[in-house]
């Protein structure tokens, strides 16, 4: 979600940190992996508000969203690697979202509250999320394509 893999270790690290900390505050209500996911989350959206995360609201111009959840075609026989540097490339915002809602599984809901954004707003993010994925492999393709 953050990118730098350094960074990703520092957040990790912080996040056992609170575990640690925090770990008379466990409620049972869910299973301990998941409310140890939910702080590791929190912590890398918190780190990526630091660097002041940007989210486009959604417009009216941008009317109806796909709901389909799969990047389609574009992305077989590609890498592992070739798609996680394709994520690498989004934007802040659109990465965060296309994570949690693709690769953690929250609804756009949970990431709307997650966030502090609208539920309208993530379907937006992800939608253009997906799009801008779709370009990077296509451009990827070509460039392989073409022995570059």
């Amino acid at each position: 979600m953050v990118k730098d893999e350094f960074e990703a270790e520092d957040i990790l690290q912080n996040a056992f940190l609170d575990v640690f900390t925090k770990l008379n505050t466990f409620k049972f209500e869910s299973a301990v992996g998941a409310w140890i996911k939910r702080i590791v989350v929190n912590n890398c959206i918190n780190a990526l508000k630091k660097r002041r995360l940007q989210f486009s609201e959604l417009e009216d111009k941008h009317g109806n969203i796909k709901s389909d959840d799969h990047l389609d075609a574009s992305a077989e026989g590609m890498s592992v690697e070739a798609i996680k540097n394709a994520l690498f490339e989004l934007p802040d915002g659109y990465r965060v979202v296309f994570s949690l809602y693709m690769l953690e599984g929250y609804d756009h809901q949970e990431i709307g509250e997650i966030l502090g954004i609208t539920e309208a707003t993530s379907k937006s993010q992800y939608s253009r999320a997906k799009q801008r994925l779709r370009d990077i492999l296509t451009q990827q393709n070509q460039r392989r394509a073409l022995g570059f």
